[in-house]
């Protein structure tokens, strides 16, 4: 196997060489005879051992283990105990996904302080059929069955393409010592079982079947290049930009034979689980919407329009006040600013000029709230703000986007949009205020 191993690094990761490499450690015997390979083929490694603290004496006897490891091959060892059940109760996670979280994040620390160049774990051919069938059984898409990539990032996994039988064998081989998860044993969890009581069926049905999915995914991967090779171009075609939103032309993907499937490449990367709800907003009337856990989608005539969620109730809160001193005022939209100048001068929508002696301060900007209602300039009598979005024909996403400049809440500007009239500059006037926003 180290001849097989080291023939796979020099054509399939010869970036390894010469550079600091931090290799994840549990004690059993994936990891170990991972350091070993990587140990006879002089890497430049450096052991990092999680110790998650749900298995008591286990869990420190692993520990003790691999310091033991350390000293033998002559390898620096960080170790990093964790409260995983505290964690986990803390963040409302599953004691797996926990423990994940912790790792990773651990990982992320080492890599940024002490300047290591990948970390390396151990999972195998096996470890990548395990996940195939908990993807598949789940319900996934092409991505979910082209299995574990080998590189992501600084995460690199060189025992790939190797058997859990493989790894077995070398260890016995060699006499290697390692440490076995009782955890490993229980078919609690879906993997286990998989482990246990699935695979080894597939297996005696065909002895082949390990190389055959490797094959099948190889397949898929080609697959999905060509799908992503052509999704190139249809997102050229039917996606634009504004500002943080992305919209989707509807008109354009209708066009599409079956859109649903161009919709789901499309959206895939946003988290979104309700799909019969994002399919049925192709022929739904605007201020449809439908939210993932980070985004929301929302209709809006011929377009999709995609954006971060936010907090609209939080957001609707937040208030500012400009005092009299007419200092500039960050918010979360862009800066204010006030200026006292000599006359009137061609302005663009995001500047306005207004009587600054009608004013009171202070100056509030906030969101609109029920009832609100301005006189346009230019306009004769008074309208509802929300009237006033809806013959704008603002989508609902603008208009929770729309901020007001108020002056003893009386609307002075609907920002980047129109002033009131009740505050416009006349010939009596004495001060002009400039208000801009930039």
């Amino acid at each position: 196997m180290v001849n097989t191993f080291k023939k796979h690094i020099n054509e399939h990761l010869p970036f390894l060489k010469n550079k600091k490499l931090i290799l994840t450690i549990s004690g059993g015997i994936d990891s170990v005879v991972l350091a070993y390979l990587c140990h006879d083929l002089e890497l430049n490694i450096a052991l990092a051992h999680c110790n998650f603290n749900l298995r008591g004496e286990e869990s420190d006897a692993d520990e003790a283990f691999l310091v033991n490891l350390a000293n033998d091959l002559d390898l620096e060892l960080f170790i990093e105990s964790f409260d995983t059940k505290q964690y986990a109760e803390d963040a409302k996670l599953s004691i797996q996904m926990a423990a994940r979280e912790l790792r990773y994040r651990w990982f992320d620390e080492l890599v940024d302080l002490l300047h290591f160049d990948y970390v390396l774990t151990a999972h195998h051919a096996d470890d990548n059929l395990e996940t195939f069938l908990i993807n598949l059984s789940r319900g996934t898409g092409i991505e979910g069955l082209t299995g574990i990539p080998e590189v992501n990032n600084y995460i690199v996994r060189p025992l790939l393409p190797f058997s859990r039988n493989e790894i077995i064998e070398y260890a016995k081989s060699n006499q290697i010592k390692w440490r076995e998860d009782s955890s490993n044993s229980s078919t609690k969890y879906l993997r286990n079982k998989l482990r246990h009581d699935v695979i080894p069926v597939l297996k005696d049905i065909n002895p082949q079947w390990l190389q055959n999915f490797k094959m099948t995914q190889d397949h898929l991967q080609d697959s999905k290049i060509l799908i992503d090779d052509y999704m190139t171009q249809v997102y050229k075609d039917v996606v634009s930009f504004n500002d943080d939103i992305i919209k989707f032309d509807v008109v354009k993907l209708l066009k599409y034979p079956n859109p649903k499937p161009y919709l789901y490449a499309l959206l895939k990367s946003y988290k979104f689980t309700a799909w019969d709800d994002i399919y049925n907003l192709l022929e739904a009337q605007s201020g449809k919407q439908v939210f993932s856990e980070t985004h929301r989608l929302l209709k809006n005539r011929d377009f999709l329009i995609l954006s971060v969620k936010d907090d609209q109730e939080e957001v609707s809160e937040l208030n500012y006040e400009v005092s009299e001193d007419l200092n500039p005022i960050e918010t979360t939209f862009g800066t204010l600013q006030f200026d006292i100048v000599p006359e009137l001068q061609t302005s663009p929508n995001n500047t306005i000029f207004v009587d600054k002696d009608l004013l009171t301060f202070p100056l509030t900007i906030r969101k609109k709230k029920q009832g609100d209602y301005f006189f346009p300039l230019g306009m004769r009598g008074k309208k509802k703000i929300s009237k006033y979005f809806k013959d704008e024909k603002l989508s609902l996403l603008e208009k929770e986007d729309a901020w007001l400049v108020c002056s003893n809440n009386k609307i002075v500007w609907v920002i980047g949009r129109r002033s009131d009239n009740r505050f416009k500059v006349t010939a009596d006037t004495k001060q002009i205020l400039k208000i801009s926003c930039k």
